[in-house]
């Protein structure tokens, strides 16, 4: 033992590793764990949020839909209003008369021709206009390419079936009503109220479910024709046939199958309901067990079928022909 030392009677404590050493080198190679996903990156919105706008950039004013989490989790409200997005498409629809209730203009908007126009007929149609954040607009649009511009319209107050007879009583015309089985491209609607409007039909009926509603796409492809148009909705389009048929009214339903030829129907100077089928399917069982006549449109043999719109378009101007002479 050293002179003037004393033992402590413990045995001396092994030393750790000191800098250096193996020790922090093995804990230098462990893995940190999974790398995160990109939303817990701290540099993932930025970079988002100029992805975003490359996309709004490229993408015209198509007005296209892109992929949102939200919206498909969340179903709009039969009564909550719709949100027509992208300059093109705002404009056209501002053009055309489509009733709205509100123009959104982003912040900080980089403005051309359309926008500006967009602005114009907005305020001197007395439509408000709101300047919102880009993400406002992401979420009232449910993930549209909306070019920092969207247009808010109201949810379209439905007519009641019998109202569309009503409507032909009042202005002393022999009724002309467009009965719509399961159409469920807004589009087709659309093109189908342009074509009532023009052949002189007081209104189109759809049914509540599994059927295109008035909506954006709707008011666009049918350009203005259904403000002056009643669209009225039944919960079961079979029971407001019938009803139809116990007022006096003929219901002359378009099918391939049909045995006689629209041209020489004689019902259609008649009070009338023009009953058009599905785009994949054409008429209903029960639908077609409620028509009067099933009336063909004749074509030539390589062409299977027409589009709803455009068959719509054939018998009414038919009916029209007929009733004028």
């Amino acid at each position: 033992m050293a002179a003037g030392g004393r033992a402590s009677g413990r045995p001396a404590k092994k030393k750790g590793p000191s800098k250096g050493t193996g020790g922090q080198v093995r804990r230098g190679l462990q893995g940190k764990g999974a790398t995160p996903p990109a939303e817990m990156r701290h540099w993932f919105k930025d970079k988002a949020r100029s992805e975003r706008l490359a996309r709004e950039e490229r993408g015209g004013g198509t007005g296209a839909r892109r992929p949102s989490a939200g919206a498909a989790r969340q179903r709009r409200s039969e009564d909550s209003p719709e949100y027509i997005g992208g300059r093109n498409p705002v404009l056209e629809a501002l053009q055309a008369g489509v009733p709205c209730t509100a123009l959104y203009i982003a912040q900080r908007l980089d403005n051309d021709d359309r926008v500006r126009d967009s602005i114009k007929i907005a305020a001197e149609q007395g439509i408000a206009l709101l300047e919102v954040t880009r993400d406002k607009l992401d979420r009232l649009t449910e993930g549209a390419v909306h070019q920092g511009i969207a247009l808010q319209i109201p949810a379209y107050d439905y007519a009641h079936p019998s109202d569309l007879v009503d409507l032909a009583q009042d202005a002393a015309e022999t009724p002309l009503i467009v009965a719509l089985d399961s159409v469920t491209d807004p589009r087709n609607l659309g093109a189908i109220a342009r074509s009532a409007t023009a052949f002189g039909a007081h209104g189109l009926l759809i049914p509540s479910r599994r059927s295109a509603g008035v909506t954006a796409g709707a008011w666009k492809t049918s350009a203005g024709t259904l403000a002056s148009l009643r669209v009225a909705r039944a919960s079961n389009l079979t029971a407001a046939l019938r009803e139809y048929r116990d007022a006096g009214l003929f219901v002359i339903g378009l099918d391939g199958t049909g045995d006689t030829d629209i041209a020489d129907v004689d019902l259609l100077t008649e009070p009338a309901v023009i009953v058009v089928g599905s785009e994949g399917k054409g008429l209903s069982r029960l639908v077609r067990e409620q028509c009067d006549v099933l009336a063909r449109i004749p074509m030539q043999a390589a062409a299977e079928s027409l589009n709803a719109g455009v068959a719509a378009g054939v018998a009414l101007y038919e009916v029209a022909r007929q009733r004028r002479h």
